[in-house]
């Protein structure tokens, strides 16, 4: 799965790899949730274009989003027969740029957080659908949700599911939704190859939303975990809750 994610590459960066008209200027991203906007790469209009988007896919046809499961992945296996995907990925495909993701291992009776970033470096493109809801009173939502596939061999040591990467020459194929149809691009939600990305462990203060920090990706050491990891739950313990939420703010 992709629970959490970092953007660390320059605005004008990314901007080159997917092609967008927009020029919109930002600073790194270190620890990106769900339920907060994140950029997404959509094709309109014969061009691409940037947008910031909820992460947390609400299908159309939903009467409360606040009353629907939180839709962060959608399975490659199923997603042309899911009633929430079906149609997002016939006609709105889109891309989430980023440069690594985090996922949790169980380790002796504790979760034990990593990086995991492509070994090539630069920024990745993730399988994207997005979803336009509609409110009875006018309002309007836009939200997504990234595709992931069964790991490969050498990633499932991590998790059982990985986010699928689209190839920068497959962009045009992926976000061209005129065909209405996904046949053709079906043979793109495939797992990472064996050696295409790699990690390290790190703190596991990436666990907690409110922290967004450099720090965060670098490695840590068993040493440096173990004594990390006692003063972190009393963190969290006499934390006090930060205020919730609702996703419409801004990424940055």
């Amino acid at each position: 799965m992709c629970g959490r994610f970092v953007i660390t590459s320059a605005p004008e960066a990314l901007r080159q790899v997917f092609g967008y008209l927009e020029q919109p200027n930002f600073p790194a991203r270190y620890n990106i949730a769900p339920t907060q906007p994140v950029p997404v790469v959509i094709h309109d209009n014969g061009a691409r274009h940037f947008r910031l988007m909820r992460w947390g896919f609400v299908p159309s046809w939903v009467k409360d989003p606040r009353k629907f499961t939180l839709l962060i992945n959608a399975r490659s296996e199923t997603v042309q027969e899911k009633p929430a995907f079906k149609h997002a990925i016939r006609r709105r495909r889109c891309l989430i740029p980023a440069d690594g993701y985090y996922e949790w291992q169980s380790i002796g009776g504790r979760k034990q957080p990593y990086f995991i970033y492509p070994r090539a470096g630069g920024p990745i493109g993730f399988a994207g659908l997005a979803e336009t809801w509609m409110g009875p009173n006018g309002e309007e939502m836009d939200s997504v949700a990234i595709i992931t596939a069964e790991a490969s061999t050498g990633m499932s040591v991590l998790h059982h599911r990985v986010p699928v990467t689209i190839a920068a020459d497959h962009f045009d194929q992926w976000l061209d939704c005129r065909s209405d149809r996904a046949d053709e691009v079906m043979e793109f939600l495939v797992p990472p190859a064996d050696g295409a990305f790699a990690w390290h462990p790190v703190s596991p203060v990436v666990g907690r939303v409110a922290v967004d920090e450099p720090q965060l990706i670098l490695p840590i050491s068993d040493d440096e975990m173990r004594e990390a990891e006692q003063p972190e739950r009393k963190k969290v313990r006499k934390a006090v809750a930060p205020p919730e939420d609702d996703g419409q703010g801004s990424l940055f």
